[in-house]
C-alpha cells in the first residue's frame, strides 16, 4: 500500500497527460497536418493566390463561403456537396464565387497527400488566406476538422439575413457561441464582400413615406441616389454591388465609416450603428474618443478562429471527401 502512495502522484500526472492529449485530438489545432501533408497549407496558398490574381472577386466569396459553411451544421464543408437539393443550390449559396478554388486545392492536395486534408479544412485555410490577399493581418488557423455527409437546402433558412433585426442576428450568432462582439467583428469582413442588388433593393424604393424618394431613411440621401442608379427598380437583381464603398479590395475598418454615415448596403449592416448594444463595437473599432478602442484586423482573426471551430467533426466524425462536391 505504501509503495501504491508513493507512485500515485506519478500516475496521476500521466493519466492527466493521456486525458490532455486525448481531448486535443478531439479538436482542432494548429499544425494538424504538420506530419501527415507538411505542404498542405503552402498548396492551398497558392492555390488561392493564382485564382486571386485573375479574379479577386473569389477573396469576399471564399470568406462568405466559409462563413455560409460554419453557420449551417458547423464548419463541415457541406455547402460545397453539389446535388439537387443541396446548400450550394440556395440562392444564398448560388451566388458566392470561389467554389472552383476549393475543387482545385483538394485535386493538389489528394495527389500530394491522399485522403488526409478535409475539404472543410481547405475552405477555413482560404477563407485566411484571403483576407491576407486583401491586405488583413495572418492570423493562425487551427486545423483538423473533418467532412460532413449532409446537405439540406432547407437548413440555410438558419442563416443570418439582409432583413434580420439587431436582437435576431444577436440570436443566430449566440445560438453558435458567437458573442456580440464576434457579430459586429465577423460582419466587418464586408469590407471585402459584395451583394446582389435583389438583397437590398427594397430599401431604394417605397420603403418609407418619411423620405422624398421612398428609401430606407437611416442611408444617406445622396447614397441612395448612388445605389439607384446602379440598381434600378426593374434592373438585373444579380448585379453585385461593393459592401464597402470606396476601399472594397482592402481589408480594413473602413466598413465601419460607412455604417457611420448612413453608407451600409444591407440593412442588418446598417442596423449596427443604429441600434445602441452594438453601436458601441462600432465606435470601438472607429478609435472613438472616450472608449477602449479596437484593432479590427486583429479581432477579426480571433472571432474567425472561433468561428472555425463551431460545431466541427474531428476524430472519427465524418470522413474525408475524396472530392469536396460528393460524399464518399
Amino acid at each position: 500500500m505504501g509503495a501504491s502512495f508513493i507512485h500515485t502522484p506519478t500516475l496521476f500526472f500521466l493519466w492527466f497527460s493521456m486525458a490532455a492529449a486525448l481531448v486535443q485530438g478531439q479538436g482542432t489545432r494548429v499544425g494538424f497536418y504538420s506530419r501527415t501533408c507538411p505542404l498542405a497549407e503552402s498548396i492551398v496558398q497558392k492555390t488561392v493566390q493564382s485564382h486571386f490574381q485573375s479574379n479577386p472577386a473569389i477573396a469576399p466569396g471564399l470568406l462568405r463561403m466559409h462563413f455560409h459553411d460554419c453557420f449551417v451544421r458547423g464548419c463541415d464543408a457541406s455547402i460545397l456537396i453539389n446535388g439537387t437539393s443541396t446548400e450550394k443550390t440556395t440562392v444564398a449559396n448560388s451566388l458566392i464565387n470561389g467554389y472552383d478554388v476549393i475543387d482545385d486545392a483538394k485535386t493538389q492536395l489528394e495527389a500530394a497527400c491522399p485522403g488526409v486534408v478535409s475539404c472543410a479544412d481547405i475552405l477555413a485555410l482560404a477563407a485566411r488566406d484571403s483576407v491576407v490577399l486583401t491586405k488583413g493581418l495572418m492570423w493562425k488557423v487551427p486545423t483538423g476538422r473533418r467532412d460532413g455527409r449532409v446537405s439540406l437546402a432547407s437548413d440555410v433558412n438558419n442563416l443570418p439575413s439582409p432583413r434580420d433585426s439587431i436582437e435576431a442576428q444577436k440570436q443566430k450568432f449566440a445560438d453558435k457561441g458567437l458573442t456580440d462582439q464576434d457579430l459586429v467583428t465577423l460582419v466587418g469582413g464586408h469590407t471585402i464582400g459584395t451583394s446582389a442588388c435583389q438583397f437590398f433593393r427594397y430599401r431604394l424604393y417605397n420603403f418609407s413615406t418619411t423620405t422624398v424618394n421612398g428609401a430606407d431613411p437611416s442611408m444617406d440621401a445622396t447614397f441612395v441616389t448612388q445605389l439607384q442608379a446602379l440598381c434600378p427598380a426593374d434592373g438585373d437583381g444579380s448585379r453585385r454591388i461593393a459592401l464597402d464603398t470606396g476601399s472594397s479590395n482592402t481589408f480594413d475598418a473602413s466598413f465601419f465609416t460607412n455604417l457611420k454615415n448612413g453608407r451600409g448596403v444591407l440593412e442588418s449592416d446598417q442596423k449596427l450603428w443604429t441600434d445602441a448594444s452594438t453601436k458601441t463595437f462600432v465606435q470601438r473599432f472607429l478609435g472613438v474618443r472616450g472608449l477602449l478602442g479596437l484593432n479590427f484586423n486583429v479581432e477579426f482573426g480571433r472571432s474567425m478562429v472561433k468561428m472555425s471551430n463551431i460545431g466541427v467533426n474531428t476524430g472519427t466524425e465524418g470522413e474525408i471527401r475524396r472530392v469536396c462536391t460528393a460524399i464518399n
